[in-house]
């Protein structure tokens, strides 16, 4: 399919992907994942840039795509995109490389998980939304992308609507970045802090405001203060309001 194949030349024309085979450090893909937190019936593998193979696919694969885990391809995974979303596809691709090169950095390119969501075709031929999320392994000398973990989840029960907008999630110290227009203008994004998520986190967890205030020894007014500003940058008046959103965005 035309439009396919220009999103599997996209990695290549940007300039932006491994011209070396990188090895892959040993990782404990479960783990990972666990920290991430994926909120519904979710697979993951590993894609190779230099090459476009894909390897250490989840069994769960089979359940959402009816896909063989020892046989599936990239391009497997590409044709089960709703056509109509391609294009957005392939250019929430582009930002996100443009993105993370020009403001972050490629430096600092394995301490950030992307995420965006499309429609994707499911076993029995219906389409659900789906949220992917990608988090980059290996680079090589230059910073280009070598292997990435793909994580895509059914959110259809979160959420039927895309926001076709992108976000950028900083692990370790990083901030996060959500609400990034495709072909983004530069700073028209929302920008969490690390002490916002962990609130935002714990929310989510259930926790109240005082639980909150002894989990990060913070006083009860910061914990307000915090949640006030989360809820003003989120666009959100009420907590399952912020929780799905954000659950859509990958910060949860």
């Amino acid at each position: 399919m035309e439009e396919e194949n220009k999103l599997m030349q996209l990695w290549e024309i940007e300039n932006k992907t491994s011209k070396q085979n990188t090895l892959l450090p040993l990782i404990n893909f479960e783990d990972i994942i666990n920290s991430l937190i994926s909120i519904g019936p979710f697979y993951y593998y590993v894609i190779d840039f230099y090459d476009m193979s894909i390897s250490h696919v989840s069994s769960s694969i089979k359940d959402i795509h009816g896909f063989d885990p020892e046989t599936v391809t990239f391009d497997d995974i590409l044709g089960t995109i709703h056509p109509n979303d391609l294009d957005f596809v392939a250019s929430a691709e582009k930002t996100n490389l443009k993105f993370l090169y020009e403001i972050i950095g490629k430096d600092n390119v394995m301490d950030y998980k992307s995420n965006y969501s499309f429609r994707s075709r499911l076993k029995n031929g219906e389409y659900c939304l789906l949220n992917h999320q990608a988090l980059i392994l290996t680079t090589d000398d230059k910073g280009g992308f070598g292997k990435s973990l793909n994580i895509h989840t059914n959110i259809s029960h979160i959420s039927k609507k895309n926001s076709y907008t992108i976000s950028l999630i900083g692990l370790k110290d990083n901030p996060s970045y959500t609400d990034i227009k495709v072909s983004y203008i530069s700073n028209d994004f929302t920008t969490f802090s690390k002490r916002e998520i962990e609130i935002i986190k714990l929310i989510s967890e259930g926790f109240t405001n005082i639980e909150i205030a002894t989990k990060l020894n913070i006083s009860l007014h910061t914990v307000k203060t915090h949640r006030k500003n989360i809820n003003k940058k989120a666009g959100c008046k009420n907590v399952l309001e912020l929780v799905n959103k954000c659950t859509s965005k990958g910060l949860l």
